[in-house]
């Protein structure tokens, strides 16, 4: 099966000039060195919401460096923020970052970290049971060009059902949001979603549905990247030890998430609950938490693939990320405490 990423649809009109090499202000007023860190409030960011909420980033980045966090809605936004130098990391997921880095000739971003891996699900009504069935039906993905739209997408494709943005053909494709894509498929709206966790274990359980289609079953070992973490370009260059000390607190965060799952499940609702007013329901969390996998690897080659098909398609006017990884710091980490390497490639 071939995955594909779409872009222009999902920065629009963004204003590239400078401000993607841009540094912004890299000094607190008493002198100190200054990292702003952007993630979501969803569950696909796990292990960066235990990093921010209980100081393991903080900790690692030490006295001497000033953490600022600020939570985003979509990689859209998040990507504005680093063109314009406001946040100087992020975490964002493929789409966006292969965004940033063809809609700013490779000057923007860096990818120095892997973060999160899977939980991506077709779930439909019940009495789908094939391809086939789709035909005539309408399926919803959380946004116009995002990930997982274009994954449902080119899913459909491989099942030789076509679709067009527009609504039309085969398959009717209703782009909405997370929270209205569960509302319009418990009315019978819809007949299924391509979502990310925890909106698919809601779909399940809350509104009846089957999942169809695993994304995991698409790749080589179930791995593709779903979030990973993102550094200014003109930043890294400029305090790379700093950025450093962040993958330290990274992979302490992500050990921790993994080797203390329980903890980590109730400090992330914890603060899911404040962020968005709402805790998930435990069956929910447990469900979605098992189709994650936290890794500080950002499986290069899912994304270097999606990006090739994407550019075959013509849904990228270029298919070129050389310098989109610099892993060079994570490795460093990983070798001083005796671990295997990840690839870029």
């Amino acid at each position: 099966m071939r995955r594909r990423w779409i872009t222009g649809l999902v920065l629009g009109a963004v204003a590239l000039s400078a401000a993607a090499c841009g540094t912004g202000s890299a000094t607190t007023p008493d002198g100190r060195a200054l990292l702003r860190l952007g993630y979501f409030p969803n569950l696909t960011h796990g292990s960066a919401i235990l990093g921010v909420e209980r100081g393991i980033y903080a900790e690692h980045l030490g006295a001497d460096v000033a953490l600022r966090t600020s939570r985003f809605n979509a990689g859209p936004e998040a990507v504005e923020a680093l063109f314009a130098s406001a946040v100087d990391a992020a975490f964002i997921g493929p789409s966006p970052a292969i965004n940033a880095h063809v809609q700013s000739g490779g000057e923007a971003i860096r990818v120095v970290a892997g973060a999160t891996s899977g939980g991506a699900f077709l779930v439909v009504r019940p009495g789908i049971d094939e391809p086939d069935g789709l035909r005539g039906a309408t399926l919803s993905s959380p946004q116009l060009g995002n990930t997982q739209d274009v994954a449902l997408r080119a899913w459909l494709a491989d099942q030789g059902l076509k679709t067009d943005t527009l609504g039309g053909g085969d398959v009717r494709v209703q782009p909405q949001p997370n929270a209205q894509i569960l509302e319009t498929f418990r009315a019978g709206d819809i007949d299924g979603a391509w979502v990310p966790e925890p909106w698919a274990s809601r779909l399940v359980q809350e509104g009846g549905g089957r999942v169809l289609v695993d994304e995991g079953d698409l790749w080589p070992g179930g791995r593709y990247v779903t979030t990973h973490l993102v550094v200014r370009a003109a930043y890294l260059r400029e305090h790379r030890d700093v950025v450093r000390r962040l993958l330290e607190g990274h992979l302490a965060a992500t050990d921790r998430t993994n080797e203390h799952p329980a903890e980590a499940k109730r400090a992330v609702d914890a603060a899911l609950a404040e962020l968005t007013g709402k805790a998930l329901a435990p069956a929910v969390l447990d469900a979605a938490w098992a189709n994650l996998t936290f890794t500080v690897d950002p499986i290069a080659p899912s994304l270097r693939r999606g990006a090739a098909d994407a550019h075959a398609l013509g849904l990228l006017r270029s298919s070129d990320l050389d310098g989109i990884y610099d892993l060079s710091l994570l490795n460093e980490v990983l070798r001083a405490q005796g671990r295997d390497e990840v690839a870029d490639a």
